[in-house]
């Protein structure tokens, strides 16, 4: 028999106009694919680079698969390192300059093991109000006290770190490019209160990691803080094209992280068709950087026709463009119409963000054409 509760849980989410849908999608993860059976351009996607369907990414697999098969086996302290394993975190650590990286199976699944290996009952981590799920999830498994500190306000991060105990054990986690409003932390004094208050930092680069210089390293390298920084995490679905997670630093933290994170040890590695894509992509983002320098035009060149619509995009100057509305129901009429007019812009709502703060999440790629622009921008105009 159906418990009550979950009907009532379903009509209280229609009702307050957060009910999910999984929506039919076909093809390539590209400038256009198919939405529930009809063409549409795409600007849900965090295939930002237009790595996710190259064919040195598809060459890469097909290639591992003839020489390693499909599956891992199991955990990589049951079933052995393999050399894919050993070569995707040697360029890994070359792209991030930190002497070792280790690859998780995901961006949450990292986040979730990291900080409860790195703090515990007793001590005290800082997490910025809009950090990840996944990073608040890993603060509450961690036992920690959870400070959260208000939307990149380092005077309310100090002040926390004033009345910190002494004796415990401090971590500073932050996003450097933030998922849902695009805008960037202030990493520098981040690191700077980090090393006054004797305080650990740790880094999500999941929407940085190949958009920004050098070579695609991400902010953390951009702003030369790689040194000064704990742990750098980053993902490899996203810009690098393809899935999986990796942190990058020192030879002793991976160490600690082998022997100590659970959502590592006790987990089915990932398989080789996945790690021979990442050195793939890696490969590209090193030699093809004027993918990073086409998507900051076509970002540029989107932000200013939304702006000069009238649309607010925030703080945003990345990829990622909040086009805010507030209410809940009202984003999800947009997007709708946009789906009309052939617009595929997600709705995003809470909980994924703050409670009136619904918003088009506009996401571009290096491997939009002007002519799809234009036709976007267009579309915007007609349902302003």
């Amino acid at each position: 028999m159906m418990p009550r509760f979950i009907q009532d849980e379903l009509q209280a989410l229609k009702s307050a106009s957060l009910f999910r849908r999984l929506r039919s999608v076909k093809g390539e993860q590209g400038p256009t694919l198919m939405v529930d059976g009809r063409e549409v351009l795409n600007f849900s996607s965090n295939n930002y680079l237009g790595l996710a369907n190259h064919p040195a990414l598809s060459k890469a697999a097909t290639d591992a698969i003839g020489r390693y098969g499909c599956g891992s086996g199991a955990s990589r302290l049951i079933s052995g390192n393999m050399t894919l394993h050993e070569e995707l975190e040697i360029k890994l650590a070359q792209l991030k300059g930190t002497e070792a990286a280790l690859v998780f199976n995901s961006g949450f699944q990292a986040n979730t093991g990291i900080i409860p290996t790195l703090i515990g009952d007793g001590d005290v981590v800082f997490s910025d109000a809009l950090n990840h799920a996944s990073i608040i999830d890993g603060c509450r498994l961690s036992r920690a006290k959870i400070v959260v500190y208000r939307h990149c306000d380092v005077d309310q991060l100090e002040d926390g770190l004033k009345h910190a105990p002494r004796s415990s054990r401090k971590l500073i986690v932050t996003e450097s490019l933030f998922s849902m409003d695009g805008d960037e932390a202030p990493l520098k004094q981040i690191v700077e209160l980090s090393e006054r208050y004797d305080a650990m930092t740790m880094v999500d680069e999941a929407h940085a990691t190949g958009v920004y210089e050098p070579d695609g390293a991400g902010l953390v390298s951009q702003w030369r803080l790689g040194e000064r920084v704990l742990v750098q995490m980053g993902t490899l679905g996203k810009a690098l094209g393809g899935f999986g997670a990796y942190v990058a630093g020192s030879v002793a933290l991976r160490e600690l992280l082998i022997n100590r994170c659970r959502s590592f040890i006790f987990t089915t590695s990932l398989p080789p068709v996945v790690m021979a894509m990442g050195v793939a992509a890696l490969e590209l983002i090193k030699h093809e950087p004027e993918r990073r320098r086409v998507l900051r035009d076509n970002c540029a060149r989107v932000r200013d026709g939304l702006a000069r619509l009238g649309y607010s995009l925030g703080d945003s100057r990345s990829q990622i463009l909040p086009l805010m509305i507030g209410d809940a129901d009202e984003c999800m009429r947009l997007s709708d119409r946009l789906l009309d007019r052939g617009i595929f812009a997600q709705g995003i709502r809470p909980p994924t963000v703050p409670p009136g703060t619904s918003r088009l999440r506009i996401t571009l790629m290096a491997t939009h054409t002007s002519d799809q622009i234009d036709r976007a921008l267009a579309a915007f105009a007609a349902v302003h």
